[in-house]
């Protein structure tokens, strides 16, 4: 199968900042040292082989990332996100730049799957989730087989609004650096800024916000702003102590009742 070549914005988005910034083409080209006439082929796609010291100098004059640049269309991000980007919180692709993510490891060097319980939440959230220290001192969580070269942490989720999963269990996600990389409907623990650590089916949109579903019909779809987000760790296992339900219910029995019926009216 044909793959997709993707949409390259830099052309675009160099002319959306600058209009933007009330900056002519004479005032860049010489801020960045090029011909106002190079900067004009540029920005209106008549010369596509750019050097990269030339999208390395629009990257720092704009103070917005090369990655975003070239991948995102930013005049169709809302005022607020558009804001952000320019105070330097670029965080609308790689999740993964906000920080370094603290771990633990064992004598031989392994990471850990730390396991975070609800009473260590409202610590977690608050930063905890940067300090190694913190992290050093949270339980340890062994599971057999996990790939050598992803961070796990384990984090436990209560409630019925993912049913049919368990409404109390462990579950076990992979931490995700790259959030340009989730695919649509993926499920996911969900760190949130000094609120909450959610388990939904989330969708990265392109307005610069997480879509969040519950799986359980009864809870209506919401979104959380990009920024509101700490960590995003991916589905990777889940872990409990209940035993699954019977089938037992309302349906079963008028198909039961159903049944008997036929079975009345066959008899001779």
């Amino acid at each position: 199968m044909e793959n997709k070549e993707p949409k390259i914005f830099f052309t675009n988005n160099l002319k959306f900042l600058r209009e933007r910034k009330k900056v002519s083409q004479a005032v860049l080209s010489e801020a960045i040292n090029v011909t106002r006439v190079k900067l004009a082929l540029i920005e209106i796609g008549k010369t596509k082989a750019m050097e990269p010291h030339f999208m390395l100098s629009i990257s720092n004059y704009f103070k917005i990332s090369l990655d975003t640049l070239m991948t995102v269309d930013i005049s169709k991000l809302g005022e607020l996100k558009i804001r952000d980007l320019e105070a330097g919180n670029d965080i609308y692709i790689k999740g993964g730049n906000l920080r370094v993510l603290a771990i633990s490891v064992d004598k031989s060097d392994q990471e850990h799957v730390d396991y975070v319980p609800i009473i260590g939440r409202a610590g977690y959230v608050s930063g905890g989730y940067a300090d190694p220290d913190y992290i050093s001192e949270l339980p340890k969580y062994h599971i057999p087989n996990l790939s050598k070269h992803r961070t796990y942490r384990t984090f436990p989720v209560v409630g019925d609004s993912m049913l049919p999963f368990p409404q109390n269990m462990d579950i076990t996600g992979k931490f995700i650096e790259d959030w340009s990389q989730i695919k649509p409907e993926s499920l996911a623990l969900v760190v949130l800024k000094g609120q909450d650590i959610i388990f939904k089916a989330i969708t990265l949109l392109r307005d610069g916000v997480l879509q969040c579903r519950s799986l359980n019909p009864i809870y209506e779809l919401y979104t959380v702003p990009l920024e509101e987000i700490l960590e995003i760790w991916e589905f990777h296992s889940y872990h409990t102590t209940e035993l699954p339900e019977t089938t037992a219910t309302i349906a079963t029995v008028l198909q039961s009742l159903d049944d008997i019926k036929k079975m009345i009216i066959q008899k001779p």
